[in-house]
């Protein structure tokens, strides 16, 4: 029996992953944002809260040369006073939402007027959004990554020609987004990418080559 690629995923790990795929806590972070901007004075205002992770290996000559995973969150937050506007973001999520939202009306109110900034008229926003099939809640494990970045390599390097391998890695990552307005809207999306590549050089001396 083939072990899961998943299966060798350290337990904070399997919990990041698992974390991502429920946005409540994006989704309440998102209108909390909007409803401090209207508070602060705002006369309308949109918010957006991403979370994400991704993890990558880079193989040269059958050994693993960098192992890497990242995880981050953003928040930005727009707001309108009049026809003013003003953007402000952060990546602490656990910062003040209050003294965030300040900034950017206050930001706002010493901006130039433009008189075509504004939210959506709410009769045109949607409301229903299909499912575009965009995820796979599954995070391949380190060692997957390896498997699949040196069977890039051997590949390149079976390849008739080819004299060396330039490198090969393998990646994935899983990400969300959730956008919130005060007319209203709200709507979010989980998405999921997985890669793999090598680098090939073909001949010799002043005569070699390399590609994707």
């Amino acid at each position: 029996m083939n072990s899961s690629p998943n299966a060798s995923l350290s337990p904070s790990q399997k919990s990041t992953a698992s974390g991502l795929l429920d946005q409540t806590a994006l989704s309440e972070l998102a209108q909390r944002l909007v409803e401090a901007a209207k508070r602060a004075g705002a006369d309308a205002a949109d918010a957006i809260a991403v979370r994400g992770v991704s993890q990558g290996v880079e193989i040269r000559e059958g050994k693993v040369e960098e192992s890497e995973r990242s995880e981050g969150d953003d928040i930005g937050l727009r707001v309108f006073v009049g026809k003013r506007q003003a953007v402000v973001s952060s990546s602490d999520i656990g910062g003040d939402v209050a003294k965030l939202a300040e900034r950017a009306v206050a930001m706002a109110k010493v901006s130039p007027d433009d008189e075509y900034v504004g939210l959506a008229d709410p009769a045109l926003l949607a409301r229903q959004f299909p499912d575009l099939d965009l995820l796979d809640p599954q995070m391949p494990s380190v060692a997957e990554l390896e498997r699949r970045a040196l069977e890039a390599e051997a590949a390149a390097l079976a390849v008739k020609g080819v004299s060396k391998s330039g490198g090969s890695s393998a990646s994935s990552g899983i990400g969300g987004m959730v956008l919130v307005t005060s007319t209203g809207f709200h709507g979010s999306y989980l998405r999921s990418s997985q890669s793999v590549s090598a680098v090939a050089i073909a001949g010799e001396g002043t005569g070699m080559e390399r590609d994707y």
